[in-house]
């Protein structure tokens, strides 16, 4: 499953590498960050909660917008 994280309070290279990084720590997620977009595109190996993924970015010192399933081809 692929999530897209909305967030707000990066804005630069190293906010981009922070976020990335404590996302990338969680056991079965593997996340890019984007700064332009600013959003983070997540993929779950394993069940996640949104809250956990919002908890670590929140510690880390940014807000989280949104967090939206990311639908394949067709919205499926």
């Amino acid at each position: 499953m692929k999530k897209i994280i909305k967030i707000e309070g990066m804005s630069c290279g190293h906010c981009q590498a922070k976020v990335e990084k404590v996302l990338n720590e969680i056991n079965g997620v593997e996340a890019k960050v984007d700064l332009k977009k600013k959003s983070a595109t997540v993929s779950l190996q394993s069940d996640v909660s949104d809250t956990t993924l919002k908890d670590v970015i929140t510690e880390a010192g940014y807000e989280v917008v949104s967090i939206e399933e990311k639908k394949g081809l067709f919205g499926r």
